[in-house]
């Protein structure tokens, strides 16, 4: 292997709790509701999968479905889709829809995988190339910063900059061309088989992994050193 490429969401990093989303949110905007109330608001935005990097849509609106569908492909579209999930749900006042979605775009709404930085560490000493190629409406380059883990990354392709999104082949592609490898020589690692699986269908090989809460999976990513060794 000369490179590893990398999904974002669920495999190097994990979204915060729907129920610490929120009372973020309220905190920021200065509401209280009552505990039983954000409990259940909470819940309900998650089975709204109102949450990007959160859980799907238990039953996704219908007027909703065509968005869902190409909802990485631009950041409007990304926008649209999520804020119109969170809509779904009643809260006190409408403009914390629109600060949820804001919310999620923050370093402090993410967390690396215990492993992450360990990983990304072998992996540069050992001279591979690391891309990250994500399923995305907005610049995740600040969230690698913030965590220090920008250092480690070679090159970030991420849907809405492209117009398309995984399993397309074309995002895959791109990966390797800013890497300068060749598929062939490139080991891709996700949590979805629909949508990083993709990748295979380039010829590159595909590695997955759990997509858990942080404290769940301690050290999934590490088995990626052993691969290409």
């Amino acid at each position: 292997m000369l490179a590893v490429l990398f999904d974002f969401s669920g495999t190097l990093f994990r979204i915060e709790s729907t129920e610490s989303w929120l009372r973020a949110v309220l905190r920021e905007a200065r509401v209280t509701l009552p505990e039983a109330d954000l409990v259940q608001a909470a819940k309900a935005l998650e089975v709204a999968g109102a949450q990007p990097g959160g859980a799907f849509p238990e039953q996704l609106p219908a007027e909703l479905a065509e968005v869902w569908k190409v909802r990485d492909e631009s950041a409007e579209l990304h926008r649209a889709a999520y804020t119109g999930l969170s809509r779904q749900v009643a809260l006190p006042d409408p403009r914390l829809h629109d600060a949820l979605y804001e919310r999620h775009m923050t370093p402090a709404a993410w967390a690396p995988y215990p492993d992450a930085r360990e990983v990304l560490y072998g992996l540069c000493e050992r001279g591979l190339g690391i891309g990250v190629v994500s399923n995305i409406g907005w610049d995740l380059r600040p969230i690698f910063r913030e965590f220090g883990l920008d250092q480690f990354v070679d090159a970030y392709v991420l849907s809405y900059e492209h117009g398309v999104q995984k399993p397309d082949p074309r995002l895959f592609a791109a990966a390797c061309s800013a890497l300068e490898v060749e598929p062939h020589d490139t080991l891709m690692v996700g949590d979805s088989a629909a949508a990083d699986g993709g990748a295979a269908a380039l010829g590159c090989r595909v590695h997955l992994v759990d997509h858990l809460p942080v404290l769940q999976r301690p050290d999934a990513l590490r088995p990626v050193l052993d691969l290409v060794d």
